[in-house]
């Protein structure tokens, strides 16, 4: 038997069907599109490329590019990739796999170079994700090179093939899993995607075809200071917090092993650190949901025939998991994959339109009511509003790229409450979250934006202003029920703190 394991038919989508080029038809390579799993474990689509090379008895190239004009592109967002990117060289080195990473030195110095690549290889495999721009580049992809391209799913536990309609409420995607995802556990991916490529034949190193000079070399040698040179925003710094999956894959085994217990009840609390903090490795596709399940599994000493096999929608013993672990894996699966399955069906739509008739209908009722206050962007973004815990969480948002999960709540409801009107609200919640936050353009991400005006939610009673049946939340409730003076002194430097505060 084959040591190396191609992605299941589930997860494969052949974007141009061509035959593999041989050897003797002057194939060199098999060429492995990193675009959006950034890692090295736990990756369908990796693995996938390493068992068509070993297949064709051809070297594997990984080529990771990383561009300079996507929307929002910063020091920030690219700092994370960088240090994803220096990972990903010292393990395709150890492994002997060729690594021909390629940072963009300015907007569109790229267009080409894939297509170049390509000539030479038998296939091209790469990743099949959702979110942001890579649908339509996979499409402009498959319209530009006559190489057979395969995209495989390694976004989450539930296979993309799965999520054929429309979801109105986390309730119905949860009946969803429970009807299709048990089977598919049984299919995971590789710990090590790179098992076994001691065995293909070896290229070596491999560089940049002429014409498409790069400052890479220099960025991922001197790393976050090398950013300068780059044509994207200076204004919003990396973060403390060290991209890359060596550093994803320590703080999950971190965060199951010591904060997981106190997850179910903790969680929501701004100063208890119960949260998982995951997404930013996540979505750059540094962490795996399969990994962090199994790290769960071997926690909770769990396997698939632990899980109810009811379907009946309810979060409570879906999974045969503690209070905790079940809390976290409806975050981690239900959550984050119903975003997933809005993106399939509706792409990057993020217009007012996208919202649920009945949300629409009930803010733009209230569009004409009085504001008490109403910000500008430029207020908002400085933190410079009157309510001392949202600016707490904007400044967060501003030094560390995350806000605590329940703060980042309120933190969306309020701009609802402080702008002209519904549509402006969405418009500067979408380019906060999406510049500010590390994990800002990803589905997930921008399912929350969305609740916060109605999506995935119910009407709620009593009719408010402004909001209409939209939830509401309040600073002021939060302060009773949560401990938010450690998170004031920590984040809210300069406002005035009251009595409600402290």
């Amino acid at each position: 038997m084959s040591a190396h394991h191609p992605a299941p038919d589930s997860r494969l989508r052949v974007l141009v069907d061509a035959p593999p080029r041989r050897k003797n038809a002057g194939a060199r390579y098999v060429l492995h599109w990193m675009t959006s799993y950034r890692r090295t474990h736990h990756n369908f689509a990796l693995q996938h490329s390493l068992a068509r090379a070993a297949e064709l008895e051809l070297p594997l190239v990984v080529f990771e590019p990383l561009r300079a004009g996507y929307p929002h592109a910063s020091d920030r967002h690219h700092a994370f990739v960088v240090e994803g990117m220096q990972d990903t060289a010292q393990r395709c080195a150890a492994a002997g796999v060729s690594y021909l990473p390629w940072i963009e030195p300015e907007p569109g110095a790229g267009k080409g170079l894939l297509a170049r690549l390509a000539k030479d290889s038998a296939l091209v495999v790469t990743d099949d994700w959702p979110g942001f721009f890579v649908p339509r580049m996979l499409d402009a992809a498959a319209k530009t090179i006559d190489t057979r391209l395969e995209a495989v799913d390694s976004t989450g536990l539930c296979p993309q093939s799965e999520m054929t309609r429309d979801f109105a409420r986390a309730f119905d995607f949860r009946r969803h899993l429970q009807k299709v995802l048990a089977p598919h556990l049984s299919q995971v991916p590789r710990p090590d995607a790179l098992s076994g490529a001691e065995s293909l034949p070896s290229l070596g190193a491999l560089a940049a075809p002429r014409g498409w000079t790069s400052p890479t070399q220099d960025i991922l040698a001197r790393g976050r200071e090398a950013l300068r040179q780059l044509p994207i925003d200076h204004a919003v710094p990396p973060v403390a917090a060290r991209g890359g999956e060596v550093e994803g894959r320590r703080r999950a085994a971190d965060f199951v092993r010591t904060r997981l217990p106190r997850y179910g009840v903790e969680r929501s609390e701004p100063t208890s650190d119960a949260s998982s903090g995951l997404s930013p490795w996540i979505h750059f596709g540094q962490l795996s949901a399969h990994e962090l399940l199994a790290l769960v599994a071997r926690q909770e000493n769990w396997t698939v025939a632990s899980m109810s096999g009811r379907a009946n929608g309810s979060r409570d013993g879906w999974w045969g998991l503690g209070a905790s672990a079940e809390a976290f894996m409806d975050e981690l699966v239900t959550w984050r994959e119903l975003g997933v399955a809005y993106n399939l069906r509706h792409g990057e739509r993020h217009d007012y339109e996208a919202l649920p008739e009945w949300a629409r209908r009930t803010l733009d009722e209230h569009a004409v009511d009085r504001r008490e206050r109403a910000y500008t962007l430029a207020e908002l973004e400085s933190a410079r509003t009157h309510d001392p815990l949202w600016n707490a969480a904007q400044r967060q948002l501003l030094s560390e790229g995350v806000i605590h999960n329940y703060l980042r709540m309120l933190w969306g409801k309020k701009v609802v409450e402080w702008t002209e009107s519904p549509r402006e609200a969405l418009r500067m919640l979408i380019h906060l979250n999406n510049r500010w936050a590390i994990d800002g353009r990803d589905p997930n991400s921008l399912s929350g934006i969305y609740w916060c005006l109605g999506r995935y939610d119910r009407p709620w009673a009593p009719k408010r202003e402004v909001f209409g049946t939209i939830r509401w939340m309040s600073s002021e409730n939060t302060a009773r029920k949560f401990k938010v003076k450690p998170y004031l002194a920590k984040h809210a430097a300069g406002d005035a703190q009251g009595a409600l505060w402290t």
